[in-house]
């Protein structure tokens, strides 16, 4: 089923300048995957080396947090969007 992957701007360089992809997925685990294997890289920008998501990342799927659900196995249906979002921190 096809999902939008949603980029922001940090991530759109990987990805030919696009703010969203869109690929055929189940998960939240393979619609990073269907990114990946359109657009090399992106996965390491999301994702650690033990492959879960890097404490710096939100990711969402119809603006509920992951984390929050089923991480990774989150399910997605057709249509749905996945946002990546890196954190953002600052201050004085």
């Amino acid at each position: 089923m096809s999902v939008i992957v949603r980029l922001p701007s940090q991530l759109r360089v990987l990805v030919g300048g696009e703010a969203e992809v869109a690929v055929e997925a189940h998960d939240v685990r393979s619609a990073i995957q269907a990114v990946e294997e359109l657009h090399p890289g992106l996965a390491a920008r999301v994702l650690d080396d033990e492959g879960k998501i890097r404490r710096f990342v939100n990711v969402f799927v119809a603006d509920e947090d992951v984390r929050f659900l089923q991480g990774l196995d989150t399910v997605v249906m057709a249509g749905q969007t996945v946002s990546l979002v890196p954190a953002v921190a600052g201050g004085c």
